[in-house]
């Protein structure tokens, strides 16, 4: 074998022997899914060796980013909506949106005696009562829906702290700014120190929750396997132990 020859066949091998580089995703992630999504991230990881980056946030505030040119590669989101106007404004991919958990509303307490399981402790005269801001947190919206059912706005207007996202919004209520605050479920599952109220489903318009590949990540393989180990049986394990339903 001549030396050119040699020196093909073993920059050949050494190419076949060298692993895949390890790909980012970079992903925006509504601030209730922090949970479920970290431990999914890590177990894509795992599998693939790719990593995910996340960030955490109002679904809302997410979608202004990701209109001005932010880099994000998927968006999961706390609303069908925005997942669905991104596809529509040339933002997102199309095809690619689909639901991925369905969540659940809860009245939440860090004291253990202030939530009986029902709605009296709203209409207890709470001295504030802690919701995520309805305008970019689906989570709010539902917050603000159940309030109106319950003929309670008037009387509780004055009273509400308003958190940038469900994840202030439990923070307020976790340290006792506010004695009582509307959660997500996933952010309280199995605390047994503090006391809830799982609001009825009927009681406001169902929270789905959309992920959509976006326009960064359109040509990026781990992107869209990222999405598409969010329907595998793993993932699927993981954003039910969180409290959430999913459309399997």
């Amino acid at each position: 074998m001549t030396t050119l020859r040699l020196t093909l066949a073993l920059a050949a091998s050494a190419a076949l022997a060298t692993p895949a580089a390890a790909e980012e995703v970079i992903a925006a992630v509504a601030a209730n899914f922090t949970k479920p999504a970290q431990e999914i991230a890590a177990l894509f990881t795992e599998k693939t060796g790719d990593t995910v980056t996340l960030s955490f946030g109002p679904s809302g505030q997410f979608y202004t980013q990701i209109t001005q040119g932010a880099p994000f590669e998927v968006f999961l989101s706390a609303d069908a909506k925005r997942p669905a106007k991104a596809v529509e404004d040339g933002f997102g991919v199309p095809g690619t949106n689909f639901t991925y958990a369905r969540g659940t509303l809860v009245l939440w307490s860090a004291d253990p005696k202030a939530i009986d399981g029902t709605e009296a402790a709203l209409k207890a005269n709470p001295e504030h009562v802690a919701i995520a801001d309805p305008a970019s947190a689906p989570y709010g919206a539902a917050a603000v829906e159940v309030i109106e059912k319950l003929g309670l706005t008037e009387a509780l207007a004055p009273k509400i702290i308003t958190g940038k996202s469900i994840a202030q919004a439990y923070q307020f209520t976790a340290t006792g700014n506010a004695p009582i605050g509307f959660v997500a479920y996933s952010q309280v599952i199995g605390d047994e120190t503090g006391s809830q109220w799982i609001i009825p489903q009927e009681d406001y318009t169902p929270i789905k929750q959309d992920a959509v590949l976006l326009q960064p990540g359109a040509n990026d393989p781990a992107a869209k396997a990222f999405l598409a180990f969010l329907k595998s049986p793993e993932a699927i394990e993981i954003i039910k132990k969180y409290g959430y339903e999913t459309e399997e």
